[in-house]
């Protein structure tokens, strides 16, 4: 019997699932990028209740802290591409330059403002020139915070019938508590507060750092997800590469704090036509470990190269025929910007598997 096959057996009886998962009605997961951030600008309630109506089954909220310690959802700590805080005279003395694990960016950061301060700001699209619908709801959200999205999480789940979870990202969080702004304890806070301290709990926390999810592992039973990227290493040099972490041998080694990966999803196809899936999957799973990669979007430029169409760079490609086949790889979970097109997909695919299962 095939692994799709399994996988659409329990999608059409869901209690069979049991253990970690089952807080969640589907084997494979949909975890909405920011939001539905192809649709709406990124990290807002806009994007996130976008999200929920198009069958997500997580929101990923990137957390950073402001002034006052308060987490909010922001993909940076700079936010001069996502609001519109340019255009405030009254913050123009807050510019700056800052390096942030090894980068050296100009612009308006988090930690120098207080919750009260960012409130007075709206969020705007980061890729007008890729999303020039998105630009269109330019100025009609704030910064949310994390515990306003918790409640938005747990509002949308009685809603609709359906656990809806959250997945948070702590991002740099080394350069934060060098600044005497660490938000490890402020994230397990919340979700105690919030009831969701479990490892059943519809939550994930994940970290490119490798330090502080070994931490989180003794401050809360909740399921961690060590992030990959393609290229480079973490941050807080906890580890020599992370292709040295996607290892047999270095997946081992996360699976004594992490649940998963979250491996950029190139690591998974390697980005160049007529390329062949990699090991990873496999790997990971020997070691007990469940993958999640990132990200899947629809624009011609984000897309693996054999799922793009003619166009350009913003002209949306095969999205769905790229999500089916990392099902088919053996994916546990994706993060989209496009979440409607992933439960097209995710649907596709699970009907397809049952049908060939007759066979």
């Amino acid at each position: 019997m095939t692994r799709l096959f399994l996988i659409a057996i329990l999608l059409l009886a869901p209690g069979m699932a049991a253990g970690q998962d089952r807080a969640m009605p589907h084997p494979v997961l949909i975890i909405a990028h920011r939001g539905a951030s192809g649709e709406r600008p990124e990290h807002t309630m806009l994007s996130y209740q976008r999200a929920i109506d198009q069958g997500a089954d997580y929101i990923e909220p990137d957390l950073v802290p402001t002034k006052d310690g308060v987490l909010v959802a922001r993909h940076e700590n700079n936010i001069a591409d996502t609001t519109d805080v340019a255009t405030h005279p009254e913050f123009a003395a807050r510019k700056a330059t800052k390096t942030i694990d090894g980068e050296t960016m100009t612009g308006w950061f988090t930690e120098d403002f207080t919750l009260a301060e960012l409130k007075t700001l709206r969020a705007k699209e980061r890729l007008p020139q890729l999303r020039p619908g998105n630009a269109a709801f330019d100025g009609q959200a704030d910064i949310p915070t994390f515990d306003e999205i918790i409640a938005l999480a747990k509002r949308a789940s009685a809603a609709n019938g359906r656990m809806i979870g959250i997945y948070p990202e702590t991002k740099h969080p080394s350069y934060f508590a060098s600044i005497g702004l660490p938000t490890d304890a402020r994230l397990v806070a919340a979700l105690k507060a919030a009831g969701w301290d479990r490892a059943d709990a519809p939550v994930f926390i994940q970290s490119f750092e490798v330090d502080n999810l070994k931490r989180l592992k003794a401050m809360t039973s909740v399921r961690l997800i060590q992030l990959m990227a393609a290229t480079g290493a973490p941050a807080d040099h906890a580890a020599s590469s992370y292709a040295a972490m996607a290892t047999p041998a270095g997946l081992r080694a996360v699976a004594a704090y992490a649940y998963g990966i979250g491996p950029d999803k190139a690591m998974i196809l390697p980005a160049i036509p007529g390329a062949k899936p990699t090991a990873l999957i496999a790997d990971a799973h020997a070691a007990g470990l469940k993958v999640h990669p990132w990200t899947f979007r629809a624009e011609n430029i984000f897309l693996s190269p054999d799922y793009r169409v003619p166009g350009t760079p913003a002209t949306h490609g095969r999205i769905e025929d790229e999500i089916r086949a990392f099902i088919g790889y053996g994916v546990d979970g994706f993060f989209t910007d496009y979440p409607y097109k992933g439960a097209s997909a995710r649907a596709s695919a699970l009907a397809a598997a049952a049908e060939r299962g007759k066979d």
